[in-house]
């Protein structure tokens, strides 16, 4: 059964804890981790970029010159791809390319993406992760105390505002809460540091 370390907020460890066998300790599946990074970097296309067709290029519509006679080769309109200032030739217009992945799938991927983790030795466990005001630099203090340096994803059960705005301004370091807890955040993420209430919560829905 994999275990991780835990430490109280005084950087003080406690020991260790067990985590499912089921949730953290299977063999991740490389293929579906890729699909699951591959659909959260679709999702976070935009999808704005616009061009403009020979239809909506803003010259005249008049025929340049006459058919034949001229020696010149045939022109019908200047706002042809083949001219300059013309339009662009299967312009690329805004467009959504969000889809979905099965549900089977998605809860395969984080379970592997947090065996990963577990196998690695990157996950932290903290024994009540609360911060009473919202600074900085004591949370800086509190992730130095833990030896967690670079980049991490704090996990917490709730939307914690105070937690959120004394991380956000510390380079590498992300927040979130188990409930949205995605399989590329935690790849991404050098260190995973989780309240244990956090954790309860994830086993509790992964199981």
């Amino acid at each position: 059964m994999p275990n991780a370390p835990i430490y109280n907020m005084a950087g003080e460890k406690l020991g260790e804890i067990a985590l499912s066998e089921s949730i953290f300790g299977i063999t991740p599946n490389a293929s579906v981790l890729h699909d699951s990074v591959k659909n959260h970097l679709a999702n976070c296309r935009q999808g704005t970029q616009s061009a403009l067709t020979k239809g909506e290029v803003n010259v005249t519509n008049k025929k340049p010159w006459r058919q034949k006679g001229t020696g010149r080769a045939r022109a019908g309109h200047a706002g042809s791809p083949v001219w300059r200032h013309g339009g662009v030739a299967f312009a690329p217009k805004p467009r959504d390319y969000g889809y979905t992945l099965n549900k089977k799938v998605r809860r395969l991927a984080i379970k592997s993406a947090l065996s990963a983790k577990a196998a690695e030795g990157e996950i932290v466990v903290i024994d009540g992760l609360t911060v009473p005001e919202i600074k900085t630099k004591a949370f800086k203090g509190f992730l130095d105390g833990i030896n967690v340096t670079g980049k991490a994803l704090v996990v917490t059960r709730e939307i914690d505002e105070a937690v959120v705005k004394s991380a956000r301004n510390l380079p590498g370091i992300e927040t979130t809460f188990a409930a949205i807890l995605s399989p590329y955040s935690v790849l991404n993420a050098g260190k995973l540091v989780v309240d244990k209430a956090a954790l309860e919560k994830i086993e509790e829905v992964y199981a």
